[in-house]
């Protein structure tokens, strides 16, 4: 099985277990019609069942029967809450894409000259950030928007960005 995150482990919420969780907003939907998420822990993937949820300040609060107390909770925070990716697949909306599709790509200027690699995806203030590794491995957040970022080819691994002055620093 292939597995995507779909939200991370914030912290607890209660002392009942309810687990609060940060997520893309506006997959509220989508969050919803899933019964079943994984975390990866000690190597391990472990299945959490949905019990109840609901969504406050931001953050999706889960209840999950496997997870009943506060010290529970605290074993899961920071983990990547998954699901399996087949179950996932309508949760894009055009130029939506997955993290683990985006991460390894080649980026690319305008005249097709390698830029470097993404890295990983940084959000900051709720705005996405490529975060590209260039072949100095010198780190370069790149805003993840139309204008700049006009075409990923997941299927190819490459994205072309538009270089702004001032954008990446040489």
């Amino acid at each position: 099985m292939e597995f995507l995150s779909v939200g991370k482990i914030i912290n607890f919420h209660g002392i009942q277990g309810e687990v609060k969780v940060g997520y893309t907003q506006g997959k509220e939907k989508q969050l919803k019609s899933l019964k079943e998420f994984f975390v990866c822990k000690n190597g391990q993937e472990i299945k959490l069942t949905v019990q109840s949820l609901r969504f406050h300040k931001n953050n999706a609060l889960f209840k999950f029967k496997e997870i009943n107390s506060i010290d529970e909770v605290l074993e899961f925070k920071g983990l990547d809450l998954k699901a399996e990716k087949t179950k996932i697949v309508g949760f894009l909306q055009e130029d939506e894409f997955y993290i683990n599709d985006l991460v390894g790509s080649g980026v690319f200027d305008e005249n097709n000259n390698l830029i470097g690699i993404v890295d990983s995806i940084a959000t900051i203030k709720g705005e996405d950030l490529l975060a590209i590794k260039d072949i100095n491995n010198n780190e370069h957040l790149i805003p993840f928007v139309k204008k700049i970022v006009p075409d990923v080819d997941i299927k190819n691994k490459k994205i072309i960005i538009d270089t702004i002055p001032g954008l990446i620093e040489k």
